[in-house]
């Protein structure tokens, strides 16, 4: 075992060499490198890439459920609900392809995984089912980490090419007809505002299922 070398030490690099190069950089290779060390020394840690996002998606729920502990309870599910997915997107926007990381990964702290069950507490006492309390749940994330995934792609694709995204551009080589294609794609904003209000859209749908 690389003498001073930890799990703790492997997802700290892991997750800067997420924010210099981006996911498609980040292998064992190149971790092994940034904490020069031969590569071998990291498979006492961590056995392979999957389980090297394990544990850094495991690291940024960790501050999600931190973060969300200093959140005072709302006057409804609905509030607390709204209040965890904007949490989890502020933290996964703190890294480059934060959302990516968190794609088909499984949380390795017992701990994490336990503070959901106050989520669920809370959203049976709304009158969910706990089927539907764990469904809510797992919609919301997912609305979360595609919506943060697809934001972060747009912006550095944006950053790269910054007429990537041209309305005009793209209103000329639609050519004629798609009139409401076109307007759509004016009416689009991004950031806080969209994320609001598709985040609405979810939510809404899920009071009304409650309410069948």
């Amino acid at each position: 075992m690389a003498k001073g070398i930890t799990r703790e030490r492997i997802v700290a690099a892991a997750l800067e060499l997420l924010d210099d190069q981006g996911m498609d950089a980040l292998t064992v290779r190149a971790l092994a490198s940034r904490l020069q060390v031969a590569a071998p020394a990291l498979y006492w840690h961590v056995r392979n890439k999957q389980e090297l996002l394990d544990e850094m998606s495991t690291f940024v729920m960790r501050r999600v459920t931190d973060a969300l502990s200093q959140v005072p309870p709302g006057a409804s599910w609905r509030d607390d609900v709204a209040a965890y997915a904007r949490v989890l997107r502020s933290q996964y926007l703190l890294h480059r392809d934060g959302a990516r990381i968190f794609s088909g990964t499984r949380i390795s702290d017992p701990d994490v995984v336990k503070a959901k069950e106050p989520w669920l507490a809370r959203l049976r006492g709304a009158g969910f089912t706990l089927a539907g309390a764990d469904d809510a749940l797992d919609l919301v994330t997912a609305f979360v980490v595609g919506f943060v995934i697809e934001e972060q792609e747009r912006g550095q694709s944006f950053g790269a090419d910054p007429d990537r995204y041209s309305l005009a551009e793209r209103d000329a080589w639609l050519g004629d007809g798609a009139e409401l294609v076109k307007a759509a794609g004016h009416l689009r904003d991004d950031g806080e505002h969209r994320f609001e209000r598709q985040l609405g859209v979810v939510l809404d749908g899920l009071a009304a299922d409650l309410d069948r």
